[in-house]
């Protein structure tokens, strides 16, 4: 974050849906923290669009207020504050509601602004219509710099509303003004995957086929649908969390190198990754996918409900809080290697983890004693919440009998640099101000994105499953999900064993 930034001494940050939880959590201690650090623009105006009965003075505390409950930094250094808040206006619209887009175009062209950042911290829902308005009133046309619009998950619910929303935010912008934003790559440790694999000779050798027995990508969560259950309920884990943060992991730990780390480059190799997905047809989704829900147990020691009991979720429900997913990269890298994909809710701990199972020697041949497991050599990239690397392999244990023994060797950010990573929206929100896109989502990703969870959806669909696997919260899932993968032969790399 040290790059020289030109052609924003003065921008407009427009949030639609300001009032909002994203806004209050997010998108404004990120903006603080960069403050800090002297990265905004010299001039910033934050303009608040939302429904509620604000105004200028409101939407000011109430910025200042997220700024105080969810700052990294603190204690909070006043001079940095007024720097982000000394320009604040609010509009007060709702989003299908012409007039309030009038009022904005009022306000921008009397203060002249040249540069304008748009962002959609709305409900899906709203996407469409704010997009159609932008383009009606001419909001895209009034800077004399420049514009973009930021689009928060999820891109669409399936492949066909996904096609409409691109259809439509192309009618109003052109595709390097369009910034698809998934949090999960904004993550230094998501980004180091790059830096560990293509900076070091020492692993991008063995990254292959012939060296690499399996995948695990895991992104397990210990929170329940709280009161997200309405979009829940439509969404399931495989739309909330499969199609964008779990394919967007497996395609950067499968990529090949790219020509040079620029938008363009790193995302045609995301791409090619997407592209050669085993499609999963038929009886082949059944075969390759397990689904489940939680039901009540202990978190922290706490009993908690379960995804029936939860408010707004229909006592009949079949949505599923748990997916595991057998997939296979069909090119000349990873050809029989499976990734094994699984994500949940109400699981034993929070964790997002990329697990690098190399294969085993023929340790028979030496008659040695091995303690250390099938296959030692694991490489896992921890990305949440405790950010690092470890490498377990085997050793030699002392004394006089040839035993193995599995030794690790492990890296912390926090240890090794003396500082915790910034929050993603730190990294991400500079970016979409610099107009830097590698680190967001390109049009065809989406939709081959789209394309590959659409087939899964649909398979579900034509055969529903009479009773969905049950598994109590506080745990990995039900015994179906170990069945899953040992199968195969393996079983699941859990970070923190009940």
């Amino acid at each position: 974050m040290v790059e020289k930034i030109d052609n924003y001494n003065e921008v407009a940050f427009v949030i639609f849906g300001v009032t909002g939880d994203l806004t209050h959590r997010k998108l404004i201690p990120a903006l603080y923290e960069l403050a800090l650090v002297n990265r905004i623009p010299e001039t910033i105006h934050i303009i608040g669009f939302a429904r509620r009965d604000w105004n200028d003075d409101i939407l000011k505390k109430e910025l200042i207020r997220g700024i105080e409950d969810f700052a990294r930094s603190k204690p909070i250094k006043v001079q940095s504050l007024d720097r982000i808040l000394h320009y604040c206006h609010f509009i007060q619209s709702d989003f299908n509601d012409i007039n309030g887009y009038k009022k904005l175009v009022s306000w921008l062209e009397d203060k002249k602004i040249p540069n304008i950042l748009f962002y959609l911290a709305t409900p899906p829902d709203s996407y469409i219509d704010i997009i159609r308005h932008i383009g009606e009133t001419g909001l895209n046309n009034i800077k004399t710099g420049w514009d973009r619009i930021v689009i928060e998950k999820p891109y669409g619910r399936d492949l066909a509303s996904s096609q409409l929303l691109e259809k439509e935010v192309h009618k109003v912008f052109k595709e390097h003004q369009i910034y698809r934003i998934d949090h999960y790559l904004g993550k230094e440790t998501v980004q180091n995957i790059l830096v560990f694999r293509f900076a070091n000779g020492i692993f991008e050798p063995l990254w292959n086929r012939q060296n690499v027995d399996s995948i695990q990508i895991t992104v397990s969560e210990t929170v329940g649908v709280g009161t997200r259950s309405g979009y829940y309920e439509t969404a399931g884990v495989i739309r909330d969390m499969f199609q964008n943060h779990l394919l967007q992991l497996l395609a950067l730990t499968a990529m090949e190198a790219p020509v040079g780390f620029n938008a363009d480059a790193v995302r045609d190799e995301k791409v090619k990754v997407l592209r050669a997905l085993r499609p999963l047809n038929g009886e082949t989704v059944e075969k390759n996918t397990f689904r489940a829900q939680y039901a009540s147990g202990f978190i922290d020691g706490k009993r908690v409900d379960g995804y029936k009991d939860e408010k707004g979720v229909l006592a009949t429900s079949k949505t599923e809080t748990y997916m595991a997913a057998r997939l296979h990269v069909d090119n000349w890298r990873w050809a029989g290697v499976p990734f094994y994909i699984r994500c949940g809710k109400r699981l034993s701990c929070r964790s997002t983890e990329i697990a690098i199972q190399f294969k085993q020697i023929p340790l028979s041949l030496f008659n040695w004693h091995n303690m250390a497991g099938d296959a030692p050599n694991l490489l896992v990239l921890h990305l949440q919440p405790n950010e690092g690397i470890t490498l377990t392999f085997g050793a030699k244990a002392p004394g006089p009998i040839d035993q193995i023994s599995p030794v690790k060797m492990d890296f912390r950010y926090l240890e090794a640099f003396g500082i915790e990573p910034p929050e993603a929206y730190e990294r991400l929100l500079l970016d979409c101000l610099l107009g830097d896109a590698t680190l967001f989502t390109r049009s065809d990703e989406v939709l081959y994105q789209w394309t590959f969870t659409t087939h899964i959806v649909e398979e579900w669909a034509k055969s529903p499953m009479k009773v969905l696997p049950l598994y109590e919260s506080g745990t990995w899932g039900p015994p179906g999900a170990d069945y899953f993968i040992e199968n195969d032969g393996r079983k699941w790399y859990n970070v923190c064993p009940v």
